[in-house]
C-alpha cells in the first residue's frame, strides 16, 4: 500500500477519520471537566500525553507533507489541498492542545518535549533541504558517504543547540 492509497482509502471513509480527530478534543475536553486543576497529577497527565501523541503526530505528519507538497511538488495548487488528511488533523491538534493547556502546563505532561524536539529537527531538515533544492547545489566531492551524513547530523544538531538557546 501506498502512502496516496491509504489517503485515498481515508478519504473514501470520511466518518472514520472524522470520528477519531473528533473524539480526542471531545476527551480532553471531558478530562479537564472531571479533573480540574488536577492536569498534573500522575493518572492525569497520563492520560493527557497519550491524547498529546495521539493527535500530535497525524498533525505533525499533516503539517509537513502539506509543506513538502507546496515547496517541493512543482505546481502543487493550495486548491488541491485534501481536508480530511491536511486540515483536519493540524486543526484537532490546535483545538486538543488549546483544551489540555488550560487545565495543565505542557512541561508536566510526560514526553511533550519530545514532541518539540521532533518539530525542531522536522523544520530543520525542511530548510536544508529547501536551502538545496533552491540553489541548485551540486558537488562532485571525493568525501566518502559518511562524512557527507556526519555534516548534515552535525548541522542539525547546531540547528536544535541554536533553538534550544533562543528558546530558554
Amino acid at each position: 500500500m501506498t502512502l496516496r492509497e491509504f489517503f485515498d482509502y481515508l478519504s473514501a471513509h470520511p466518518l472514520s477519520i472524522m470520528g477519531f480527530f473528533l473524539l480526542i478534543p471531545l476527551i480532553a475536553l471531558l478530562a479537564g471537566w472531571m479533573g480540574r486543576g488536577d492536569g498534573h497529577v500522575s493518572p492525569w497527565s497520563y492520560l493527557y500525553a497519550a491524547l498529546v501523541y495521539a493527535v500530535c503526530i497525524p498533525g505533525i505528519f499533516s503539517i509537513a507533507l502539506s509543506i513538502y507538497l507546496f515547496l517541493f511538488e512543482r505546481g502543487g495548487s493550495i486548491l488541491n489541498t485534501n481536508i480530511l488528511t491536511q486540515i483536519v488533523p493540524v486543526l484537532s491538534m490546535v483545538l486538543t492542545l488549546g483544551i489540555i493547556r488550560r487545565n495543565t502546563a505542557f512541561e508536566h505532561i510526560p514526553g511533550f518535549g519530545k514532541l518539540s524536539s521532533l518539530m525542531v529537527t522536522i523544520g530543520a531538515v525542511f530548510v536544508l533541504m529547501y536551502i538545496l533544492d533552491r540553489t541548485h547545489l551540486i558537488a562532485f566531492v571525493r568525501l566518502p558517504v559518511q562524512y557527507l551524513v556526519l555534516i548534515v547530523v552535525g548541522t542539525l544538531l547546531v540547528v536544535r543547540y541554536g533553538f534550544r538557546q533562543l528558546v530558554s
